[in-house]
């Protein structure tokens, strides 16, 4: 019940941690847990995390197979994450169970248009240019970047990307830049930066996508949320938010820096050789001390905390 007032004031972050407190209390009731899981997808969905709220439609499924709010949730999951082939596989088993569920209809037919099209890039095709709205002028946006002392690549595209219509918008308003998954840099009533955030875990090859990342938020912080329940792919239970390593790229210098996870992300961002790129800060995922992780630093630049 805290979960869902939460979520009914869009306040995503504290739904997921009520929905997770909800879960540990183990309760043996698996129609519960169902619910719990689902709804704390739905949470997940809304912060812009698809991986988290796939795998919490995932585990919702096993509980309650006929459970459609999870199908629905996890269709919705492949959408976003571009896997087009399993949405459809999601969307015929909720319509196996109603075949007149009109969401599924739409997006088994949207799915079943956009499979087999392609999007450069390695996440979700992010392509937001601020070389546009830098054009004839200052802008609004680029002042405030530049006002923090953060650096952004300008990197205007040489042909243009097939964006599937009704899926994704790219627009460029001022400094609202729009990104093929919906996400938006933007200003909040405060005056702060909120930016979509990219989380690579190179060791099993998935991602987890932020729309709204605070400026003044930390690191752990995000974690902690991200990272309540253990994944379905973290077999090993080694993702625990105080057992990860954070990093970034110097692609110029080819060296890698550590984040300190303490830190927020305005103080990541400010740092002298961080460049963002696309509008969509990206952070490298590690488990401390993992073999994969000392064979992915071997001949590299380490900078270290």
């Amino acid at each position: 019940n805290e979960g869902n007032e939460y979520f009914k004031e869009k306040d995503y972050g504290r739904a997921v941690a009520a929905y997770s407190e909800g879960l540990r209390r183990r309760c043996g009731d698996a129609e519960l847990d169902a619910v719990l899981l689902t709804n704390r997808g739905a949470a997940h969905f809304h912060l812009g995390n698809y991986r988290s709220a796939l795998n919490d439609a995932i585990q919702a499924k096993k509980l309650k197979p006929t459970h459609l709010k999870a199908i629905i949730r996890g269709a919705l999951c492949h959408m976003e994450l571009k896997n087009f082939s399993e949405a459809i596989a999601w969307c015929e088993e909720g319509l196996q169970i109603d075949s007149k569920e009109k969401k599924l209809v739409e997006m088994r037919a949207k799915a079943d248009k956009l499979k087999g099209k392609k999007l450069k890039g390695t996440f979700l095709g992010i392509q937001t240019d601020f070389s546009t709205c830098c054009q004839g002028g200052a802008v609004l946006g680029t002042d405030l970047v530049c006002d923090r002392n953060i650096k952004l690549v300008l990197e205007p595209s040489d042909e243009e990307e097939e964006v599937s219509d009704g899926l994704a918008e790219i627009t460029l308003d001022g400094f609202h830049s729009g990104s093929a998954t919906g996400a938006k840099v933007h200003l909040d009533a405060d005056g702060n930066l909120n930016w979509p955030v990219l989380f690579l875990y190179p060791e099993h090859e998935q991602t987890d996508f932020t729309v709204a990342f605070h400026e003044n938020s930390r690191f752990i912080d995000h974690l902690m949320v991200m990272f309540a329940e253990l994944p379905p792919w973290d077999l090993e239970k080694k993702y625990l938010p105080n057992n990860l390593e954070l990093y970034f790229e110097d692609e110029e210098r080819e060296e890698m820096y550590e984040v300190n996870p303490e830190h927020t992300l305005l103080q990541v961002l400010q740092h002298e050789r961080y460049f963002v790129k696309a509008g969509t800060p990206t952070v490298l995922v590690f488990a401390k001390r993992s073999p994969f992780s000392k064979k992915y630093f071997s001949g590299k630049k380490v900078h270290r905390l």
